[in-house]
């Protein structure tokens, strides 16, 4: 046995506070951190609405002096990145808040990155020791409180960042920008449509399941990622179908966070392809997920035949197997209003060639169970957009 394969390195997720109205505690936990003056990082839509204005109330009655900057995309750019560092500055803060869904908590975790750097953005890329550049004494402390479940960013220690000049989606790495605390409160969550609801827990659901079927040897993250996908099948459909279901709506988020716990395993071939169409074509990343999912499982077939067996059961799905675990994603993503085709998202077969050359050098492709070539990666796209299984 060559036992090289076996030498990994292995890292599980920070402080969690999970509850319904948890998110009160905000300021106790700013000062546990030691800030007194936190920018608290969010998207335009949520910045408008009351459950910002609550905690902000929160916040400045337990003696914070909080401000807000939202002046970022559904696909977070370095430009995004860099005008938060400049409020940041500007407003003098000490600490920030990742308030939100996967943007948001995107874009946080790099201004935090970023609030005492003197590079440039992008010579932080996760290439090699990139991240040995970063000066760790120029972090800012960060709590995030997740408002979707879907992207687990809440617990990873790294941002996908579009760098608009070269329409790439860059992943921003270090290991300290993985939040010092987490909030999970279920009450953030419930006014979320049905739509996002669906194509974030979809999202959540492609981590797991690209975790599980990853290569590298990790049973742990392999376990947790199976239970993540279980959490998914009983809670997903009920979050959807009543989104003031706090029960379903904090499994929803645990199983969020498991999904991005687990894929420190690794991703595949559904993100290797999400990637570089969220950078050409800005659409949602959870939704191509779900669109990609069954196209990659069939592709990936001929290497993930064991793992769906056990997926299978452990599902106890009414099919076994393979064709069973495929099954299932079908009448899922049906059910919860997900197109079939990335035609349906207007994305077509013009830039087909780009795509699978994009595809085959994103990090995620590294572990997908197959090294499929561009070729592949071509055919699979082209399948997606025909509906072609």
């Amino acid at each position: 046995m060559d036992m090289q394969q076996y030498k990994m390195n292995w890292n599980y997720p920070t402080a969690m506070r999970v509850g319904a109205g948890r998110v009160a505690e905000l300021a106790d936990a700013c000062r546990g951190l030691g800030m007194t003056a936190p920018l608290l990082v969010t998207d335009p839509g949520l910045a408008a609405l009351p459950m910002v204005a609550s905690t902000l109330e929160q916040c400045r009655d337990g003696g914070m002096k909080v401000e807000v900057f939202s002046r970022i995309k559904g696909n977070p750019t370095g430009q995004n990145v860099m005008d938060g560092v400049v409020a940041y500055r500007l407003g003098q803060h000490d600490g920030v808040i990742a308030f939100g869904g996967g943007s948001a908590l995107d874009a946080a975790k790099a201004i935090a990155l970023m609030a005492g750097q003197d590079r440039p953005l992008w010579d932080f890329e996760d290439v090699g020791d990139n991240y040995q550049r970063v000066n760790v004494a120029g972090m800012a402390p960060l709590i995030a409180i997740p408002t979707t479940a879907g992207t687990g960013s809440e617990v990873g220690r790294a941002s996908v960042i579009t760098d608009e000049a070269a329409q790439l989606k860059r992943i921003i790495f270090h290991p300290k920008m993985l939040p010092a605390l987490v909030i999970l409160d279920p009450q953030l969550t419930t006014g979320l449509p049905p739509g996002i609801t669906a194509a974030t827990g979809m999202d959540a659901l492609s981590h797991n399941l690209e975790a599980f079927c990853s290569p590298l040897f990790h049973p742990m993250a392999e376990a947790i990622a199976l239970e993540g996908m279980r959490l998914i099948k009983e809670y997903l459909p009920r979050a959807v179908a009543d989104g003031k279901d706090l029960d379903a709506r904090l499994k929803m988020l645990v199983a969020s966070s498991m999904g991005a716990t687990a894929f420190q395993r690794g991703l595949g071939a559904m993100h290797a392809l999400a990637h570089p169409l969220g950078a050409l074509y800005d659409a949602h990343h959870g939704t191509l997920n779900a669109v990609l999912m069954p196209y990659v499982l069939v592709a990936n077939r001929p290497s993930i035949e064991g793992q769906m067996d056990v997926l299978a059961r452990y599902l106890q799905l009414p099919t076994a197997g393979f064709d069973g675990v495929l099954k299932w994603v079908l009448k899922l993503r049906s059910e919860m209003g997900i197109v079939h085709t990335l035609a349906e998202l207007e994305i077509d077969e013009s830039r087909a060639d780009l795509i699978a050359q994009m595809a085959i050098v994103d990090g995620a492709s590294g572990t997908n169970p197959i090294a499929h070539d561009e070729k592949k990666y071509r055919e699979i796209f082209i399948n997606a957009v025909r509906g072609e299984l």
